[in-house]
């Protein structure tokens, strides 16, 4: 049974122009606001002692779900199940009151989570020594900086021990040496096989610390599953938007081009009858593991006796975006004839430790004359994607490590 569950989640918020519409609204009985739809429609669960990642960008309605996950916002329609103790860290300074001293929002805090009072005071030197702020904790927390509000707020959410841990993006205003004690602690979190709902927009530590994600866009589920899958797709939409919504619409089907590719056969001195992306043991590939060989395959036809020519593949990433391209202009690499008409043979070039390591992309076969400088054809794969793979940034590159002790 899982720890957290949501079925069909939506949520609306009434926007209006003014504030006084609210009134004119009640007195009149008719409508004086829009409805802004911030989520849609959400569904998925989070097994026990699995983490749950949420990403997307500025406005997807990420902080709105952790919200009703902790029960400080309702949902307009669905249904959520949650089994377990939740402590939830959102927003700076949620659930502590300015005016206390930092000692007595350990109480307050502990006691809204439903911790006894005898267990809170044996906690209470824990979370000060993991928050480290022995020096003001008996301060009021309004004189606290936004990175202690952060200590005080994570340590009481990890020391009580909940069933379900949610924590919004604060972490990010912490210094590096306090987010590397709590990426410890959720670690250790982890291993206890405790739940936890992470949403952040470090992509790093949504894969390192949780097996599953979703991303979220414009209120919707994009995608959901595997973290390691879903944060790759999302960067890859990140690093090209443009591409990523229009890259279907202008590859490989301009009829256009086809048609005039066409019209221009018979000047043409061979074609391309098929291209093909294949692993070195021959299987046809439509996804690629980073840093493996593929081998790039076309079929030429030629159209002509005494026919010389010159042959190229490249990945794109869409029609007018190369990616990397390999030229063969260099007769002693390949045979450029001459050949026969009605000669068909293949082209093949292995391309070693592809080093791409997320996003969708093509693979490019094209035929030039004798000059190299007149292409007759070029012809598009089917679409191509990259298994995700732990990282940062666009590529993975092929590398040893060495490590040698000096004394």
């Amino acid at each position: 049974m899982p720890r957290v569950s949501v079925q069909n989640l939506s949520k609306d918020f009434k926007i209006y122009k003014r504030p006084q519409d609210r009134l004119i609204e009640v007195i009149l009985r008719k409508p004086k606001h829009e409805i802004c739809h911030v989520l849609s429609d959400i569904s998925f669960s989070v097994p026990d002692g699995k983490s749950l990642g949420i990403i997307g960008d500025n406005g997807a309605g990420k902080s709105t779900l952790l919200k009703i996950l902790v029960g400080t916002l309702q949902p307009t329609s669905g249904d959520i199940a949650i089994r377990g103790q939740v402590a939830a860290l959102l927003e700076l300074g949620a659930g502590f009151h300015p005016e206390f001293t930092g000692r007595k929002n350990i109480y307050l805090n502990a006691a809204l989570l439903g911790v006894p009072d005898d267990n809170i005071a044996e906690l209470e030197n824990d979370i000060i020594q993991f928050s480290e702020l022995e020096d003001f904790i008996d301060r009021p927390v309004k004189t606290y900086s936004s990175g202690m509000y952060v200590r005080l707020a994570f340590s009481i959410a990890t020391m009580v021990r909940p069933d379900i841990l949610v924590i919004d993006e604060a972490l990010s205003v912490g210094d590096m040496a306090f987010q590397k004690k709590c990426v410890q602690r959720m670690n250790e979190f982890r291993e206890q096989h405790k739940t936890m709902v992470f949403c952040s927009h470090s992509m790093f530590h949504v894969q390192e610390l949780c097996d599953i994600a979703i991303w979220l866009d414009k209120g919707k589920i994009q995608e959901i599953g595997d973290s390691d899958k879903v944060v790759g797709m999302y960067e890859a939409f990140c690093n090209n938007k443009k591409t990523y919504n229009n890259i279907r619409e202008d590859i490989p089907g301009d009829k256009k081009a086809t048609a005039q590719a066409e019209s221009e056969n018979e000047l043409q001195d061979c074609k391309i009858n098929s291209l093909s992306v294949k692993s070195l043991s021959g299987e046809e590939l439509t996804t690629i593991k980073p840093l493996s060989d593929v081998v790039l395959e076309m079929e030429v036809e030629v159209l002509v006796d005494n026919m010389q020519g010159h042959f190229g593949f490249a990945f794109m990433k869409s029609a007018e975006e190369p990616i990397a391209s390999f030229l063969t202009t260099n007769a002693d690499e390949v045979e450029i004839g001459s050949f026969s008409k009605g000669d068909v043979f293949t082209v093949s070039l292995t391309v070693k430790s592809v080093a791409m390591r997320v996003g969708e992309f093509y693979a490019l076969g094209g035929l030039a004359d004798k000059s190299g400088l007149l292409w007759y054809e070029t012809k598009f794969s089917k679409l191509l994607a990259m298994e995700a793979n732990k990282g940062v940034g666009p590529m993975l590159m092929k590398s040893q490590w060495t490590l040698n002790k000096i004394s």
